[in-house]
């Protein structure tokens, strides 16, 4: 009985490949599998491949948080090992102190912040305006002997602009 099980499992890993095995699982009961590396019936290697089956199905719904830090860089291969539950429980706490000292930290410095800021904000300035930007008058003390011809008298050629050194007076 045993002859035909085992050829039947060789045929399934020579063709489908191995099996995912169960590696962990967190504390939100998500569980985490690795499929080994392995050959295809056709000789190509295939890497390693680790992959999650998250409890709450919806994947629209998934928000950064839900997998732990530490299973997350276990998925994505930045580590070798699968983690613990205590080294999962030891950094959650590491990170709960950090965020009380945040806390801590900016109920002191708020008042210091307000009171340095307090000298730094500038009062706003009325200015005055001297003319418009298109205004022909803006910044000089004469209008140019620009022409101030009409289209009716306007004669090709007749105007001749004055010399450089006129204008630079």
């Amino acid at each position: 009985m045993s002859g035909p099980w085992r050829f039947l499992r060789a045929l399934r890993l020579h063709l489908l490949g191995p099996e995912k095995q169960l590696v962990g699982t967190d504390q939100f009961g998500n569980k985490y599998y690795a499929i080994p590396k392995h050959q295809t019936w056709a000789g190509q290697t295939i890497r390693e491949r680790r992959l999650v089956e998250v409890v709450k199905q919806e994947e629209y719904k998934y928000e950064v948080g839900n997998l732990p830090t530490e299973w997350d860089a276990w998925l994505r291969k930045r580590r070798k090992d699968p983690p613990t539950m205590e080294e999962i429980f030891k950094n959650e706490i590491c990170r709960e102190e950090i965020k009380l000292k945040i806390a801590a930290a900016s109920e002191k410095d708020s008042p210091l912040q307000t009171k340095e800021y307090e000298g730094l904000v500038a009062e706003p300035v009325q200015t005055q305006i001297k003319g418009h930007a298109s205004s022909p008058y803006y910044g000089k003390n004469e209008p140019s002997p620009d022409p101030s011809s009409t289209a009716k008298t306007f004669q090709p050629g007749s105007w001749i602009p004055p010399d450089s050194s006129s204008r630079n007076k």
